[in-house]
């Protein structure tokens, strides 16, 4: 029997999980380790509320854990409760399946002032991360900055631009939704470096703002080069700079008091304010001819009390793994990082791609597992056996997938009318559920 540990159970992790099942077959155990007792990671803590179709992929992975051959054991922090080194006694093979969940810093003066958040602790908190139920973002002002020009800083002015039905049939945190029930935003500025044509935002996210109740997209049309330029671009981008020549051409709706503003070619020189952000001062640029943001020394301020920065991610590091520091991930050769430890997705390449990348991606590393691995060899591992000696030894009580089913019920049991679930947002919420304390 070969033992293998996956760590994280977001997409990547029930993706490699699923190709080493299919690989070995019946002489494989996935164990799937994730720090919390609640799966799936991005899907959950990541994924906007209101796309609950990109969310129903978790039925997938669903079969993944219920599967002979796989297990989930959460509640178990790798690095603290359990060693990589310690995992690598224990299983044939460790595969770190972590994500990148750490924001990148700015790297500007004033982007530690009250009222500057990352991306990842502000879609954390309207999605339910523990870590960031108690963000409580300055909605009391008028604007609001989002500095970004990809899918995710879409995500943030939409979420800040929506009304409360707008939300019926999502599963946003309770706590978001009543304080943007109370929120006095009108006007969201995306800050973009570069031009339209530079963006990395997909048409169907796009296209969503033209949707909104009480707000309207507003884009400068002086911003788009000829439109005989769009012709060799990549037909999906194509369509996304033709939804945003569409929203220059019908202008705000004045019937609509919110006002979602696409600022390109504005570089963010430093965020300002007594205390607290109030406004951010912006440099105007030009796209130099490597296809980069160059200064033009024009600066301008744009108001506002709350600003998003949306501009990547990174792997949080792991004592004694080998990590590269300006890519933000474990540093790896096509996945693999050394004897029998290897990372895929996020962790592996950085955050770029969709979900469904990760799945080629783990099936690549599962490919090199099992080349690694040709049968009759090892089996002497104990796996899960042997990390639930270490785990007890240090008084950590880990959680199932049956535990999860549980948890599940329990949101589900709780979600307001339309909703699929009310999420609980603290661990001493999800194990009070199965009727125990939390670590």
């Amino acid at each position: 029997m070969r033992h293998f540990a996956v760590i994280g159970s977001g997409p990547s992790g029930f993706y490699t999980a699923e190709a080493l099942n299919k690989a070995f077959g019946e002489q494989a155990r996935v164990d799937i380790i994730d720090r919390y007792p609640v799966p799936y990671g991005l899907i959950r803590f990541g994924v906007a509320p209101d796309h609950q179709s990109l969310k129903a992929v978790a039925k997938r992975y669903d079969k993944v854990a219920e599967s002979p051959g796989a297990a989930l054991i959460g509640n178990v922090d790798v690095g603290r409760d359990v060693s990589v080194a310690e995992l690598l006694d224990a299983y044939d093979a460790v595969v770190l399946a972590t994500g990148a969940p750490n924001d990148r810093k700015l790297g500007i003066e004033g982007e530690d002032l009250p009222g500057v958040f990352g991306s990842a602790a502000f879609v954390g908190w309207y999605n339910g991360h523990p870590e960031f139920a108690d963000l409580d973002p300055p909605l009391g002002g008028t604007d609001a900055v989002v500095i970004g020009n990809g899918n995710v800083a879409l995500d943030c002015a939409r979420i800040l631009s929506k009304t409360h039905a707008e939300f019926d049939g999502s599963d946003i945190a309770g706590h978001a939704l009543d304080a943007l029930d109370r929120s006095a935003i009108r006007t969201v500025t995306l800050l973009g470096r570069r031009g339209p044509h530079q963006i990395a935002m997909t048409p169907k996210e796009l296209g969503e703002l033209g949707h909104l109740e009480a707000a309207s997209p507003v884009v400068d049309g002086d911003d788009f080069p000829p439109v005989e330029a769009d012709e060799p671009l990549e037909p999906g981008h194509r369509k996304s700079i033709t939804i945003l020549r569409g929203f220059a051409a019908a202008g705000a709706d004045p019937a609509k008091p919110k006002r979602i503003v696409f600022d390109f070619f504005a570089r963010p020189l430093r965020i300002e304010g007594d205390g607290t952000a109030q406004r951010v001062i912006v440099e105007r640029t030009e796209v130099d001819e490597a296809g980069g943001a160059r200064g033009t020394g024009e600066t301008y301020t744009v108001p506002a009390g709350l600003v998003i920065s949306c501009i990547g991610y990174s792997t949080p590091q792991i004592a004694d793994v080998p990590y590269d520091e300006r890519s933000g991930r474990f540093r790896n050769d096509g996945g693999r990082i050394s004897d029998r430890l290897y990372c895929v997705g996020w962790a592996r390449r950085g955050p770029t791609g969709t979900i469904g990348t990760n799945r080629p991606d783990g099936y690549e590393v599962a490919g090199l597992i099992e080349a690694a691995m040709p049968p009759g060899t090892g089996g002497e591992r104990r796996g899960a056996e042997a990390l639930g000696e270490v785990l007890s030894s240090r008084g950590v009580r880990p959680t199932s997938f049956d535990d999860w089913r549980s948890i599940e019920q329990a949101e589900e049991s709780a979600a307001r009318p339309g909703a699929p679930r009310e999420k609980m947002v603290r661990a001493e919420q999800w194990m009070a559920t199965l009727g125990r304390l939390p670590k």
